[in-house]
């Protein structure tokens, strides 16, 4: 268990971690070439609040995710007046959460969680295959059925099969896909949190608008449609661009609306390839000045890294989806933001007027 001295060194080491991007890069520059190296060291502390309602639960997604080319998972602690506190593994995905239970009228539910790892860029060598471990032909099941918002048959298939079109290698499709949803797609800055990942209503209705969890997902359900495994990640940014993007890395210490999902394809002979179309279009939207052309030196740079790399200043939950979240009646879609329901009733996770809760990401240089 954390105690409360504890907590306030961490704190002290969040003030301390400076999270200012590099004066060195320039705005012009147009460098973006992650490439693994040495590992960062990072701690997150996420704190909940909960209204004094009713019986009171709360799930907390915590790193789950074990490649040990980028990420190195470490110690989960933390601090409670819940009644329960529970470390929970979902048997189909692996993705593992703290479920909390308060004790009915219970005057001020609050729980604080202590996670660790680290981190360091990846990068694929995509012009030569390696001796890659073969996917096991359950994995490969897993990661190409449809789930209740991606589904793989229909106007999916259908679209999936336009954009690999005279395509003939596993590589070749990903990579045309890709590009497909880097080319069609938009992020809408009016979207909610993440976005909800309903691919099969992006293409039905012609709006391919939304943010990561919607075009990431929307990859994934493309390239599972051409019969190729991909998976989606969910996780959190926390540290900024050493490359100089401000869009592609965490503002601040605090990171409690860092939250951003990637996706990965696997390749015979590569394993688990990197991508990221979404965060394509952020650069487009986001990167100062903003609303940029696609052929923007910054985004040209972006999507040409965003297929077989990414930047190791972002922790990855989970690739859980349509989870049941244990002890209630309700399931989410993906589990990348903390949940609580009072009641029996499941609190709005974008809505900080009906539940609190603060993220705040250190790197441990010491």
């Amino acid at each position: 268990m954390i105690t409360r001295r504890d907590m306030l060194k961490t704190g002290a080491v969040v003030a301390a971690a400076g999270f200012v991007a590099p004066h060195h890069v320039l705005a012009q520059d147009a460098v973006f070439a992650p490439s693994p190296g040495a590992w960062r060291n990072f701690e997150v502390l996420t704190r909940l609040e909960l209204p004094a309602k009713g019986r009171a639960q709360a799930w907390i997604p915590l790193p789950s995710v074990q490649e040990g080319e980028w990420i190195r998972l470490g110690k989960n602690a933390w601090q409670s007046n819940a009644a329960s506190a529970e470390v929970v593994s979902d048997p189909k995905y692996g993705a593992q959460l703290l479920h909390v239970v308060f004790k009915d009228g219970e005057a001020a539910p609050a729980i604080e969680v202590r996670s660790s790892f680290s981190l360091r860029d990846r990068a694929e060598d995509l012009g030569a295959r390696s001796q890659a471990p073969i996917l096991s032909a359950a994995e490969r099941r897993l990661y190409l059925e449809a789930t209740e918002l991606m589904p793989t048959d229909g106007i999916v298939k259908e679209t999936a099969d336009k954009a690999i079109a005279g395509k003939a290698s596993d590589l070749d499709k990903a990579r045309a896909i890709y590009e497909w949803v880097v080319v069609n797609t938009f992020r809408d800055a009016r979207t909610r949190g993440c976005g909800t990942g309903d691919v099969a209503s992006m293409l039905r209705t012609g709006n391919l608008g939304g943010k990561c969890a919607d075009l990431n997902a929307l990859y994934v359900a493309l390239v599972r449609a051409a019969g190729i495994p991909a998976r989606d990640i969910y996780g959190i940014r926390v540290a900024p661009s050493k490359f100089g993007y401000a869009s592609l890395g965490a503002g601040s210490a605090t990171i409690t609306k860092a939250q951003h999902c990637r996706a990965e394809v696997w390749l015979d002979g590569y394993g688990w390839v990197a991508t990221d179309p979404a965060d394509v279009r952020k650069v487009v939207l986001e990167e100062p000045p903003g609303n940029n052309a696609i052929d923007t030196p910054k985004v040209v740079a972006a999507r040409k890294t965003l297929f077989g790399a990414w930047e190791g200043n972002w922790l990855g939950y989970n690739m859980a989806h349509d989870l049941e979240l244990p002890g209630s009646r309700h399931k989410v879609a993906f589990l990348m933001y903390p949940q609580a329901e009072i009641a029996g009733a499941l609190l709005d996770c974008l809505d900080a007027d009906t539940f609190k809760y603060t993220i705040r990401s250190a790197e441990i240089t010491a």
